[in-house]
């Protein structure tokens, strides 16, 4: 399994998940795009494309196909890098939409209208605790907050202006979060229809579901979805999603 996370995030977003994931008896590696955690590189002349080639590189460093499982931007970026980087299978949790991203970029200006200026200006935007957790005020996701580093203005630019990518058939699962204040869940159904996937809404949380105190309940989907075997109807490919053996979990960054 390769986590990837989303915008202004690094590997570190996943750290709970990974460890259910070790737990369960699953190898799991989450990699830091260029620019992010303890990355080489940099993020503010960043493409998408940049951080999909980072994503492939990861995923083909790795034994054997991958599970891509993306957080919102990492989710475009997973939906870009599947062919090349011989994914198995696709879990884009609270995922931003493979066409233009419309909703998502007037809900950001909508509700953080101090921003509008910086995104207009080629800024690096600054989403706040209230737009990217069901509970701001927790001290977890407050203190989440404070690690949160600028990212790539074009590729907020490019929410806008990227085009629908094409993406091999294979099992796809999408997480929407019941109190997601930046992308509405009209956006996350159309994600799952265009991939014929099954879409699980998780009560409780917000955009970020993996860091708000009930993140387990989107963690427990995915191993639910992984123990029926991922629905093969609409997407008939590949091998099984994930591999057994290790008990532990690896952070992969990766050095652009």
């Amino acid at each position: 399994m390769l986590f990837v996370h989303g915008l202004g995030y690094a590997a570190w977003v996943w750290e709970d998940w990974m460890a259910a994931a070790a737990a369960a008896g699953h190898d799991s590696w989450a990699v830091s795009l260029r620019g992010h955690g303890g990355s080489g590189g940099t993020a503010a002349r960043s493409a998408l494309s940049d951080y999909e080639a980072d994503v492939v590189r990861a995923a083909r460093s790795l034994p054997g196909p991958v599970v891509l499982i993306g957080h919102s931007m990492g989710a475009l970026v997973v939906q870009r890098a599947a062919a090349a980087a011989n994914a198995a299978a696709m879990i884009l949790v609270a995922p931003l939409p493979p066409r233009p991203a419309v909703h998502t970029i007037l809900a950001v200006l909508r509700r953080q209208p101090l921003e509008v200026p910086r995104y207009i200006a080629g800024r690096p935007i600054k989403l706040g605790p209230h737009i990217l957790y069901a509970y701001p005020d927790d001290p977890a996701t407050a203190e989440a907050s404070k690690r949160l580093t600028p990212d790539s203005p074009l590729v907020q630019y490019q929410f806008l202006f990227h085009r629908p990518t094409r993406v091999p058939p294979l099992p796809v699962l999408v997480l929407a979060a019941a109190k997601d204040r930046l992308v509405p869940l009209v956006s996350v159904r159309a994600t799952a229809r265009r991939y014929g996937a099954r879409l699980r809404k998780i009560a409780g949380v917000g955009h970020t579901m993996m860091l708000d105190p009930e993140w387990s309940e989107g963690w427990k989907q995915i191993e639910s979805w992984l123990a029926d075997g991922p629905p093969t109807a609409a997407h008939p490919t590949g091998p099984p999603p994930t591999r057994r053996g290790r008990s532990d979990s690896k952070e992969e960054r990766n050095h652009g």
